[in-house]
């Protein structure tokens, strides 16, 4: 593994806490958007997080990617939905997004076998 998503994740809890603090009123904004756009209406959770990580590999962000492969794991998202996803990342990103799939992949991977003791709040 290239890299351990789950420590990646742990390390950026001080940092965001540290934001939260710093900017509460931007961070509880942004807490606020997150929760209308992760409601279920259309699309289910498990679907807009395979989005969210879709556009994580396109736009080349591991810490975007980490907490959206967890975030897929605990919504139940499958090996072959979270492949099938990076597929269309790809389409969309070409080159690059090919380089962060193997991120996204490996994150789900790591997330599912349970090396995540973080959960989503």
């Amino acid at each position: 593994m290239h890299i351990d998503w789950n420590k990646l994740t742990g390390e950026l809890s001080g940092p965001l806490r540290e934001l939260r603090g710093g900017a509460p009123e931007v961070m509880k904004g942004f807490s606020t958007i997150a929760q209308a756009a992760l409601k279920t209406g259309a699309l289910d959770a498990r679907t807009k997080e395979l989005i969210a990580l879709a556009i994580a590999v396109a736009i080349r962000c591991d810490d975007c990617i980490a907490f959206h492969a967890r975030a897929a794991v605990e919504r139940g998202a499958t090996r072959a939905e979270v492949l099938e996803t990076l597929g269309m990342a790809i389409y969309m990103g070409a080159g690059p997004a090919t380089m962060y799939a193997t991120h996204a992949i490996e994150a789900f991977d790591q997330f599912k076998a349970g090396t995540s003791s973080l959960k989503l709040a």
